[in-house]
């Protein structure tokens, strides 16, 4: 027989946004923004950062917003 099935145990995501208790994403914010960008300056998947889909898209558009401005770095495609 096969040993004991596990079960899985749900946990809940913690929401970067809500932690930080920003009503409104602004891409002049950048140490807000710098949470969502990984190392090589590429935007976090929404799996990752636990965004709803409203929220990693505001993200996502204040993160192009801020790099059109020269406040944040493109993707570095640096090997």
């Amino acid at each position: 027989m096969a040993g004991p099935q596990r079960k899985s145990v749900n946990k809940k995501k913690i929401m970067p946004v809500k932690t930080t208790r920003v009503a409104n994403i602004d891409y002049k914010d950048i140490n807000t923004l710098k949470k969502f960008i990984s190392e090589r300056g590429k935007i976090r998947a929404r799996r990752v950062t636990g965004l709803s889909v409203q929220d990693q898209r505001k993200v996502a558009l204040a993160v192009k917003n801020a790099r059109e401005v020269a406040l944040l770095p493109y993707a570095s495609t640096a090997r």
